[in-house]
């Protein structure tokens, strides 16, 4: 349940820095602001990395000297060691392999934006909510109950109520939106797999540092970023660097270690709901029915997931 509440908790975030990227974008060129969120929230969570590590590494030391004066040896036992150096390792690796998803599918979606519109890209990256219980049951045999599909398939209902205004086809900006969603279905599959053997603050802020310096020279390459523009977007990008970087993938990482992951990707998907919600409170847009009914469509999709199947007798 802490998990769950969670990563509604960073659906409420996400959806909401969509009104503040909404409105960075107008003096900003997009690669530019993600490299500059992602360094502002590189910073964040490292710090906390930090204190949290120090934190941890003065327990270590109060342990170790209660186990010299026990009368024994003060060096770890080998196979804690190993651990540690494991532990470590998954956590560098997995940091990199999460920011490496994450900008990857972040470039694709702002790719495919310029394209198509922007209820399409919402309603077909919202798609890893259906993507990952797929790739989780055709590449790690992981299966999900009847339950979940159904909430699953629901949710797709309700994302395309909510997204969608006219006829359905797909264009080449569609297509880049499309390989955005696979790549984020890696991003939560990959998270669920190395939160579970490193330390998920640690990794947040590796994936942060591996996202901004990827963005960074991609930037240089195809735009212009010069410090006049960051300054003109400095409220979004405190923004989205800090809340919706920063403490929203942070909540996602340490979330995801008690979450299934495809449970995690449908209520994740929320941030279409809350993107709405905050257009409609924040900048006065207006929902209408459609919108209206796809949002309950979704919280139901999302509640009915929650309920607890029968063990079935032996």
């Amino acid at each position: 349940m802490l998990g769950n509440m969670l990563l509604l908790l960073t659906a409420v975030i996400w959806g909401t820095a969509f009104v503040f990227q909404r409105v960075g974008m107008d003096s900003i060129e997009p690669v530019t602001f993600n490299a500059a969120r992602m360094w502002l929230a590189a910073a964040a969570i490292g710090l906390v990395a930090v204190l949290t590590g120090k934190k941890n590494g003065l327990q270590k030391d109060t342990r170790s000297a209660e186990y010299t004066t026990g009368g024994t040896s003060d060096i770890l036992p080998a196979d804690k060691q190993d651990k540690t150096q494991d532990r470590r390792k998954n956590t560098i690796i997995g940091g990199i392999c999460c920011g490496s998803f994450l900008t990857a599918a972040s470039l694709f979606q702002q790719m495919g934006v310029v394209y198509t519109t922007a209820g399409k890209a919402g309603f077909i990256t919202a798609m890893y909510m259906l993507l990952v219980p797929i790739i989780n049951f055709v590449f790690f045999k992981k299966k999900n109950t009847w339950l979940v599909w159904t909430g699953v398939l629901i949710g797709v209902i309700g994302m395309y109520l909510l997204c969608i205004k006219d006829g359905f086809s797909l264009t080449y900006g569609d297509t880049l939106v499309c390989i955005c969603a696979l790549l984020f279905s890696g991003h939560i599959l990959c998270c669920d797999h190395f939160v579970q053997l490193g330390n998920p603050i640690q990794i947040s802020a590796i994936q942060f540092l591996t996202t901004a310096v990827i963005s960074s020279i991609i930037a240089w390459i195809v735009e212009a970023p010069s410090p006049e523009k960051i300054l003109s977007a400095a409220i979004p990008i405190l923004y989205c660097g800090i809340v919706s970087g920063g403490i929203g993938y942070t909540l996602q990482m340490v979330a995801q270690k008690y979450t299934d992951p495809t449970i995690a990707s449908l209520l994740m998907s929320l941030e279409s709901v809350f993107a709405v919600i905050a257009g409609a409170v924040l900048l006065g847009e207006r929902m209408t029915a459609r919108e209206l009914a796809g949002c309950i469509v979704m919280f139901a999709a999302i509640v009915l997931v929650q309920i607890p199947l029968p063990e079935r007798r032996r």
